[in-house]
């Protein structure tokens, strides 16, 4: 004989119906959110974009001056002997740096200035008696800079207090050496990076260095430092000139003084 369930546990059993309601709307959101692994999230509001403001729009800004519509002039280096094929391969730089020492002799300032010192020992190059390693003038390394599928050779000529002259020189249709970039400067290094020659040299704020990259203008017919950039030198790299160098690491720059 079956016993009729009392009121109590009936009641018991009517309650539990809305409780197991609850429980379960409270799990389904949970498991709609774990179905959706991987979806897209909100990263919060876009900042909004601010735009350059030009200051002092009133004021009258510095003129630039046009470019010259001939180019630079060609810089010729005379007494030597037509370059065959425009192979700048066969040059001498020795003899090179001498032809020029020849047309500018006693200039000691500008692109063909060079120390009394300095001339003297490149005139001695090759000579017997002459010290090895007493030759100022380099090695030469050998790129197309221009992009007319020749090589140009770029030569280098050791000044004293760490300084180098940095010249480059190519070959036209007629065999004559033209000289496309000249400058002097306390270097830490000298790279070649696609058709750029690039100076590293010490800044004038203590733990920074210098890059100029030296591009060939085919407008100008003539190399010119096209881009320049101011970089931190890591922390512990020491540079050849006496202030640091840079082992080959960038970083980005603040202002000096900033942290």
């Amino acid at each position: 004989m079956r016993t009729p369930s009392s009121p109590a546990r009936a009641g018991s059993r009517a309650g539990a119906a809305p409780l197991a309601l609850l429980v379960l709307a409270a799990v389904l959101p949970l498991a709609a959110g774990c179905g959706n692994t991987g979806g897209l999230t909100s990263a919060g509001p876009t900042p909004t974009a601010i735009g350059p403001v030009h200051l002092w729009p009133e004021r009258k800004g510095a003129d630039v001056p046009p470019a010259d519509p001939g180019g630079a002039p060609p810089e010729y280096v005379p007494g030597l002997a037509p370059v065959v094929g425009q192979d700048v391969h066969s040059v001498d730089p020795v003899a090179l740096v001498q032809a020029e020492l020849r047309a500018h002799p006693d200039i000691t300032v500008g692109p063909d200035g060079m120390p009394p010192e300095t001339a003297a020992a490149i005139r001695a190059c090759g000579r017997e008696g002459q010290a090895p390693g007493a030759c100022p003038v380099r090695a030469p390394y050998y790129r197309d800079l221009t992009g007319n599928g020749k090589d140009e050779v770029v030569v280098g000529i050791e000044f004293p207090d760490r300084m180098m002259s940095v010249r480059v020189y190519t070959a036209d249709a007629d065999g004559r050496l033209n000289r496309i970039m000249a400058t002097t400067q306390t270097v830490i290094s000298v790279e070649l990076a696609g058709q750029d020659v690039i100076l590293r040299v010490p800044s004038g704020n203590p733990g920074y260095e210098l890059i100029t990259a030296w591009s060939w203008d085919a407008k100008q017919r003539t190399m010119l430092p096209a881009r320049e950039e101011i970089v931190r030198v890591p922390a512990g790299a020491v540079g050849a000139a006496g202030a640091a160098g840079t082992a080959g690491v960038r970083a980005a720059v603040p202002a000096p003084g900033a942290p």
